[in-house]
């Protein structure tokens, strides 16, 4: 029997408190080696072959049945994610899906489903909702992260007004005192998110601009599908925090070159694949310069000045899916939550 736990399920199941500690230990076992984690492939979806070979392509068409560019697609990239834990009964599967434009479909950007399997079996022992998954475990790197490298209280700034967005309030709240959230969006969203942070509790309001968000904070966060960077690095106060979670591709990137030469310090939640990403390739910099976020948990780095500039990157990590959909399953076993069936 498989058990299924369905996005209700997860979120009855769900603590952010709680999922702290199994974060932080996933990150001090990732650094230590002591886990699975083989490369992500992440691939174009919702290419359209037809439309290139009857000449119907988007503006500019120019590619073949063999090699489809210039269409209005990709409408998205898959990405598969698995990993092992030494020592742990389970192992997990991660398949995601990222769609831009889904926002304007009234859908989540990101969408993803866990598959949990017995380590000594082989066999399936759940199926999880991995949006909620990913957007957690994601937000609790954001809420470590200003736990262990800002200071009290926090003053947030949010560029981006999504789902990623909210959760990396929510969490970063859960580890330190929220003073204030400005949050800026180019659409209407913007205002949407705040309202919804303020229904948490969280003293939030949307700005007009991304200097607004920025200046006066002294943790920034960036939570965006950008290609370009999200804000200028001259707008950073001294001592702040600036933890970027959107960036995932060499095409995308939400922070500038001045922000990293600001930088005392850049953190990444998996080095050798940050290296790759917009942000590091726009910067100039390389893997050597990136210090995994594991250290920060260990004890062995972090923050020598209150007024260092730290930047913290994330691609997300198989490895946290497979502790946080862990975690779910034990405690959904526990409380008999979920239905199961048989495949």
């Amino acid at each position: 029997m498989v058990r299924i736990l369905s996005a209700d399920a997860v979120g009855e199941l769900l603590s952010l408190a709680e999922l702290f500690p199994v974060v932080e230990e996933a990150f001090v076992k990732q650094g230590r080696g002591e886990v699975e984690r083989p490369p992500r492939p992440h691939f174009p979806v919702g290419i359209d072959i037809d439309r290139v070979r009857d000449g119907t392509g988007g503006e500019g068409a120019t590619g073949s049945a063999e090699e489809p560019t210039g269409l209005d697609g990709p409408l998205g990239t898959g990405l598969t994610m698995p990993a092992y834990i030494h020592g742990r009964e389970v192992y997990a599967t991660k398949l995601a899906a990222v769609h831009p434009e889904n926002a304007a479909r009234g859908l989540p950007t990101v969408n993803a489903q866990v598959v949990l399997t017995d380590a000594t079996t082989g066999l399936p022992l759940a199926l999880l909702d991995g949006t909620t998954v990913t957007s957690a475990r994601t937000g609790c790197i954001g809420g470590l992260a200003a736990e262990y490298l800002a200071a009290d209280p926090i003053r947030l700034g949010v560029l981006g007004a999504g789902a990623q967005a909210r959760w990396q309030s929510r969490a970063i709240a859960v580890g330190s005192a929220v003073e204030s959230v400005t949050v800026y969006s180019p659409s209407d969203s913007r205002e949407a998110c705040a309202a919804d942070l303020r229904d948490d509790g969280l003293p939030a309001e949307a700005v007009d601009s991304p200097e607004a968000a920025v200046s006066g904070a002294n943790v920034v966060v960036t939570a965006t599908t950008s290609e370009t960077p999200v804000f200028d690095g001259s707008w950073l106060d001294p001592g702040t925090l600036v933890v970027a979670v959107g960036a995932y591709t060499p095409e995308t990137r939400e922070l500038d070159a001045e922000t990293f030469e600001r930088a005392a310090r850049v953190f990444a939640d998996v080095p050798e694949e940050v290296a790759d990403i917009g942000d590091v390739r726009g910067a100039a910099i390389d893997e050597s310069d990136l210090i995994p976020l594991s250290a920060v948990f260990e004890g062995d780095a972090g923050r020598d000045d209150a007024d260092e500039i730290l930047v913290v990157e994330s691609v997300g990590s198989a490895v946290l899916d497979a502790a946080t959909a862990e975690y779910l399953y034990e405690k959904s076993s526990a409380r008999g939550v979920g239905e199961e069936v048989g495949l």
